[in-house]
């Protein structure tokens, strides 16, 4: 019983790093069946490390069109705001927690 007091301030630590070894989120597993996770010189671009307001504004872009992507459009069109901002977060974060389906 004495050591409860003792555990408490581990069990903080342990909750707080817990969200940079969390699984991706829904649809950022995705991603990577085109968007390598490290820098290539291939025509599709990593997006680790990318700044999460940059992706935001792409995936806005195609999904209103204003940028064309045969791909990218319908993908852009299957996720809400919020989706498409923790995905966003995710990456720039750097992303390389495991994919998970």
């Amino acid at each position: 019983m004495r050591l409860f007091p003792l555990m408490l301030p581990a069990l903080a630590l342990l909750i707080s790093a817990a969200p940079a070894n969390a699984a991706p989120p829904r649809g950022a597993a995705s991603c990577s069946g085109c968007h390598p996770r490290t820098d290539t010189n291939g025509p599709v671009p990593s997006l680790n490390g990318q700044p999460a307001e940059q992706i935001v504004a792409a995936m806005a872009a195609f999904r209103s069109g204003e940028r064309r992507s045969t791909v990218m459009t319908r993908i852009a069109k299957g996720f809400t705001d919020e989706e498409t901002q923790a995905i966003a977060a995710y990456f720039a974060a750097g992303g390389n927690a495991p994919a998970q389906p």
